[in-house]
């Protein structure tokens, strides 16, 4: 593989690895296990003296090939694939942790990644602190001797708040802690947080890299030396692996995926600046608008806006329960980065678990919907918010 492919490039051809059949699409290998050639190979196999695969559960040649795929993308030298965004998120904290190690937290977080650092955590002793993480200082009063891991979304979900990545991992590589990144609601084509200083990236693949609805799937991309020393035995053993036949899922849509967020972010921005300009609609927040809060972060970590628009309605809830139901082209749905354009209320669905007081810190009111723009043509998406909005009363 070229290490001069532009991105494109790497996402129709990296990692490929043909069978002797020479096949033009990559195989699946839908096995459990591998056969060796003699007692001595097995033994020399799971020494680690000699090359090959061992069990599904660690590793086979399609799981490779979609993880080197996402290497040659996000600029990272190793990855593992899990069967789940959440399993990805999960495994990428605790693997590094014990009991009496601290996280800091964004407290903007999407509501099972919260679960996780604020409910899951603390019952194996590791205990956990939510920062607004917007502003640097927040994250800096946090700090304790025993913090080891930081951790935030940006932009977030649902409000498409942006924090300072590369101002974060500066702090954490002052206490020698790792930054952990989801850079969903980013993509891998607009934000490379390997490159603004984080040490972990954790993808739920069932958004933008699958983007056709088909699939669960995460990654955990880093180093080497990270991934071998704190994720590969837990990988191993406790056993988020990605089945085959999702990673073979995946690597087809890593194929088209420049050109999906590209129209999907090209309609986001177009619908933000049409609902910005609606009387009943309150607010429109979107990381390519120049009245984003954070605009000046976006404009230095970030090569694009975003697939989704975060829209607060006049009216609240009921206003807008009446738009989505109003709605014809874009469907309701609590999934994104899909090629159909989805629409959810996260107060109901997404984040309905937090408490009230914790949703209204994070913005979330009941006139809060969350866009996740398709691959529809443009004019039938505004078209289609105009007719739903005239059917509100706001």
């Amino acid at each position: 593989m070229s290490k001069t492919w532009r991105p494109a490039t790497q996402l129709v051809h990296g990692g490929s690895l043909r069978s002797q059949y020479g096949e033009t699409s990559e195989a699946i290998y839908l096995t459990q296990g591998f056969v060796y050639e003699s007692a001595e190979a097995a033994e020399a196999r799971f020494k680690g003296e000699s090359d090959g695969y061992i069990y599904a559960r660690y590793g086979s040649p399609t799981n490779d090939m979609f993880e080197k795929r996402m290497c040659a993308l996000e600029g990272a030298e190793e990855a593992r694939a899990t069967a789940s965004g959440m399993a990805a998120v999960t495994a990428a904290i605790l693997c590094q942790l014990k009991a009496g190690d601290h996280i800091v937290a964004a407290r903007a977080l999407f509501g099972s990644c919260r679960w996780v650092v604020e409910t899951l955590a603390p019952k194996y002793g590791i205990e956990c602190t939510l920062v607004d993480g917007r502003y640097l200082e927040n994250w800096e009063r946090a700090i304790r001797p025993s913090t080891k891991v930081f951790f935030l979304e940006s932009p977030t979900n649902p409000t498409l708040e942006v924090i300072d990545i590369a101002g974060v991992a500066k702090l954490a590589n002052q206490i020698g802690a790792k930054v952990v990144v989801d850079n969903v609601f980013a993509t891998p084509i607009f934000q490379k947080p390997l490159e603004l200083g984080a040490h972990i990236v954790v993808y739920s693949a069932t958004k933008h890299i699958d983007g056709q609805g088909r699939s669960l799937g995460g990654v955990i991309l880093s180093d080497r030396e990270w991934v071998n020393e704190n994720l590969q035995d837990y990988y191993r053993h406790t056993g988020p692996a990605m089945s085959p036949f999702t990673a073979w899922t995946l690597l087809k849509g890593l194929e088209t995926l420049p050109l999906r967020v590209k129209q999907q972010t090209e309609n986001a921005s177009k619908i933000a600046d049409f609902l910005a300009d609606q009387p009943k609609v309150a607010k429109v927040i979107y990381p390519g608008r120049k009245d984003h809060p954070q605009a000046d972060i976006v404009a230095k970590q970030m090569k694009g806006g975003s697939t989704l628009v975060a829209i607060e309605l006049k009216g609240g809830k009921e206003a807008a329960f009446a738009l989505q139901n109003a709605l014809q082209v874009i469907k309701i749905s609590n999934n994104l980065g899909d090629a159909k354009s989805l629409i959810t209320h996260p107060a109901t669905t997404t984040h309905k678990n937090l408490s009230d007081e914790a949703r209204a810190e994070l913005g979330i009111s009941g006139g809060t919907v969350r866009l996740s723009a398709g691959i529809e043509d443009t004019d039938d998406l505004i078209e289609d918010f105009a007719q739903a909005l005239a059917k509100v009363n706001a």
